[in-house]
C-alpha cells in the first residue's frame, strides 16, 4: 500500500523537547580568558570547571534553556479550543495507541530511559511531539521500502490520531518553520562555527600633579583596544588569540609617559607606582630587543592553547602568555577595564614578577591546572622571555637572554582554596632568573633603579648583574555580606645574585573594601590602601636606596566608582594618592585622576 502521511519536520520534536527536558551542559574545563575575563575580563583566567562544549558555563547554558522553556510555556497557555485544555491521560485511548506505536517503531529516543513514560499524563503538546516523531518514522520506513512496513491497522490509528491532534500538529509545524528560518539566518551571518570573537575598548583621561618637584602633567587621552578570538576544535579545548593596539608612550627611557613627566619613573622602561591598571608594562618599546613600537600598532598579545588530558588535569602552552592567564586573581579589584584603576591594586606583586603581567604577551609559557577538588586548585607554569632566539644573546640587542632555558625565565605556582563559601585564599610562589638586575613587575622605580650603570632591583649593584628571585605571596577575599567584601594581599621578594655578594628584600601589602551594586545594581566601587614594593633589607654590596634618595615608606590610597551604563558600556572615575612616592620623602605627595570608559562587545 503506497500511503504518504503528512507530518512536520522531525526537528520539531527536538525543539519542543528542548523546552521540556532539563538542559545538560557538556563537561568542560576552561573559562575564558579574561581576562582573557576575564576582562572577557580583558584578561581571561583559565577555569577548568566552568566552560562547556560551546565555551559557556553550565550556569549560562541552564539559564538559557530555562528562558526558552519559559517562553514555550507562555505560548502553550494560548489555546484555541476547549479540547486543548486537557492533558492526555494514561487511560485515554490515544495515549495507549501512541504508546503502542512508540514501542513498535522506536519513534521516541528523547527520554533518557528510552520509554514513553507511561506512568504520567502528557500535555497535548508533548503528546503531539511524540505523534509527530512517529509520523516521521513511518514516512521514513515507507520511503525506503523497508521490510518492516507499518500494518494497515497502524496506518488507520495514525490517521485517527492526526485528526484528533491536528491543531497541535499545525502549531508544531509553525514553530519548526520559524526555527528553521532563524537557523538559516544565523548560519548565513555567523562569524565562524568554531570561533567566537569578543572585544574591549578603553578610552581614558588621565591627569596628575605632585611628583619629584611639584610637577603637574597635561590631561592626556589614552586608548587600548583588544580583540580576542576563542576557538575550540574538539569542544573541550580552547585556542585563544588576542590582538591589541594602544597609544601609551614610554619607550626605553619613559619619554611621554605620565610617570616620567612626574619624575617618578625609573630611568629605563618607566617602571613606577604611578602606573594605571590598563597601561602595558613596556609601552612604546619591545623589551626583547629594545626596539621602538609605534602608538596604536597592532600587536599579538595572546596566543595560548588549553586542553584537558584527564578529568581533573588540564594542560596549556603558548608563545604569548602571562602568569595571570592561568592564575585566578582572588582579589575583587582585578579587572583592568572594569575595576581598580591602578596597577598596584589589581594583582599580588608575586604574580607580576618577571613580566608575569606585561600586557604584551611577553613570555612563551607552558603549565598545568590540577583541580584537586571544588575547594582546592593547584596551578603552575614555566615561562621564558626569548624562547624564539636560537643564538646567544650577545650582540642581539636584548638584555634578557635567549632560548627556552638560556634566557630570563620564571617558574610560578599558585594554590587556590576556599575554606568557606565566603572566603577565597590564594598562595603564590615564584622562582625567577634574570640576566639583568631587575624585578620585572613594573610596579615601582626600584624595579630597575634610577641609574642604569650602578643601580637596579639591588641598589648599588650594576644593572647588568644577573639576579635570582624567590617571591612569596598570599591573597584573600572575604565576602562578609552579599554586597561587601574585604580583600587584600601580602608579598615578599628575596633578590640575590649568583655572581656577586649582594641581596635585597622587597615587601608590599594592600587591603581594601569592595562594594557590589552600590547605589544602583551593576555599579561597583573600591576603597584601597597599602604599601607599594619597598626595600626593607639589603646586605653585601647592595644598599637600601639609590644615592640621593631620602628613604621613607611609600603608601598608596585609591578610590573608584564604576558606573554601569548598560551591558556593554561602563564609566569609572577614580583617584590615586601616593605618599612618599617611590619610597622617597623628597618626592611630593602625588595625586592622579582617572576617568575610564570601557566598551565591551
Amino acid at each position: 500500500m503506497n500511503i504518504k502521511i503528512a507530518s512536520a519536520c522531525g526537528i520539531g520534536v527536538l525543539y519542543l523537547f528542548a523546552g521540556i527536558l532539563p538542559a545538560q551542559a557538556t563537561d568542560g574545563f576552561v573559562e575564558g580568558f579574561a581576562s582573557l575575563g576575564e576582562d572577557t575580563h580583558n584578561s581571561q583566567t583559565i577555569n577548568p570547571s566552568e566552560i562547556s562544549q560551546e565555551g559557556l558555563s553550565d550556569q549560562k547554558v541552564t539559564s538559557s534553556a530555562t528562558k526558552d522553556k519559559t517562553q514555550t510555556d507562555s505560548s502553550i497557555e494560548q489555546v484555541t479550543s476547549v479540547s486543548q485544555l486537557s492533558d492526555v491521560q494514561p487511560k485515554d485511548w490515544a495515549f495507549s495507541a501512541l504508546q503502542s506505536l512508540v514501542e513498535r517503531y522506536g519513534c521516541i529516543a528523547g527520554y533518557p530511559n528510552g520509554t514513553f513514560r507511561g506512568n504520567r499524563a502528557l500535555s497535548r503538546y508533548e503528546f503531539a511531539a511524540g505523534l509527530n516523531a512517529c509520523l516521521d518514522r513511518i514516512n521514513e520506513l515507507i520511503a525506503t521500502a523497508n521490510a518492516d512496513l507499518p500494518s494497515k491497522q497502524d496506518i488507520m490509528t495514525l490517521r485517527k490520531l492526526q485528526e484528533d491532534f491536528s491543531a497541535e500538529l499545525a502549531t508544531l509545524r509553525g514553530r519548526v518553520d520559524a526555527v528553521e528560518a532563524r537557523t538559516t539566518e544565523l548560519e548565513k551571518n555567523q562569524f565562524s562555527t568554531t570561533t567566537k570573537l569578543s572585544g574591549e575598548a578603553i578610552i581614558s583621561a588621565i591627569g596628575a600633579t605632585g611628583g619629584a618637584s611639584g610637577k603637574s602633567t597635561n590631561i592626556v587621552l589614552n586608548n587600548r583596544v583588544r580583540l580576542n578570538l576563542t576557538t575550540s576544535f574538539t569542544g573541550k579545548d580552547l585556542l585563544i588569540t588576542g590582538l591589541q593596539a594602544h597609544n601609551f608612550l614610554g619607550g626605553v627611557d619613559g619619554t611621554g609617559s605620565v610617570q616620567n613627566s612626574l619624575g617618578l619613573s625609573s630611568s629605563v622602561l618607566s617602571a613606577s607606582s604611578a602606573r594605571t591598571s590598563f597601561e602595558p608594562q613596556f609601552p612604546g618599546v619591545d623589551p626583547k630587543n629594545l626596539s621602538t613600537v609605534g602608538a596604536n600598532s597592532v600587536q599579538l598579545y595572546k596566543l595560548l592553547y588549553i586542553f584537558p588530558v584527564a578529568k581533573k588535569l588540564t594542560l596549556f602552552a603558548g608563545t604569548a602568555a602571562e602568569v595571570s592567564d592561568a592564575f585566578p586573581a582572588v582579589t575583587p579589584f582585578y579587572g583592568e577595564g572594569q575595576e581598580s584603576i591602578s596597577r598596584f591594586a589589581n594583582l599580588n606583586p608575586v604574580v607580576r614578577v618577571s613580566g608575569g603581567t606585561s600586557g604584551s604577551g611577553l613570555a612563551s609559557a607552558a603549565g598545568f591546572i590540577y583541580s584537586i577538588s571544588p575547594q582546592l586548585d593547584l596551578r603552575a607554569l614555566y615561562g621564558s622571555v626569548n624562547a624564539n632566539i636560537p643564538q646567544n644573546a650577545a650582540g642581539l640587542g636584548t638584555p634578557l637572554g635567549a632560548g627556552v632555558f638560556g634566557g630570563s625565565s620564571v617558574i610560578a605556582t599558585q594554590l587556590t582554596f576556599k575554606p568557606t563559601k565566603s572566603i577565597d585564599i590564594g598562595l603564590n610562589y615564584a622562582n625567577s632568573y634574570h640576566q639583568i638586575n631587575i624585578l620585572g613587575t613594573g610596579l615601582t622605580s626600584s624595579d630597575i633603579g634610577s641609574d642604569p650603570n650602578t643601580s637596579g632591583a639591588m641598589a648599588g649593584v650594576p644593572l647588568g648583574t644577573p639576579v635570582t628571585l624567590n617571591s612569596f605571596g598570599g591573597t584573600f577575599n572575604w565576602r562578609f555580606s552579599p554586597k561587601v567584601s574585604l580583600a587584600g594581599y601580602g608579598a615578599a621578594m628575596f633578590v640575590d645574585s649568583p655572581t656577586v655578594n649582594a641581596s635585597t628584600t622587597f615587601t608590599s601589602w594592600m587591603v581594601g573594601l569592595h562594594f557590589n551594586d552600590l547605589i544602583k545594581q551593576g555599579n561597583n566601587a573600591g576603597l584601597i590602601f597599602g604599601q607599594p614594593l619597598y626595600r626593607t633589607d639589603a646586605s653585601g654590596s647592595a644598599t637600601l636606596a639609590d644615592a640621593g634618595v631620602n628613604r621613607a615608606v611609600p603608601y598608596h590610597l585609591e578610590g573608584y566608582y564604576r558606573f554601569r551604563v548598560n551591558d556593554h558600556v561602563s564609566v569609572t572615575p577614580g583617584a590615586i594618592v601616593l605618599f612618599n612616592p617611590e619610597g622617597n620623602s623628597a618626592n611630593e605627595t602625588t595625586t592622579i585622576g582617572v576617568l575610564r570608559t570601557t566598551f565591551t562587545f
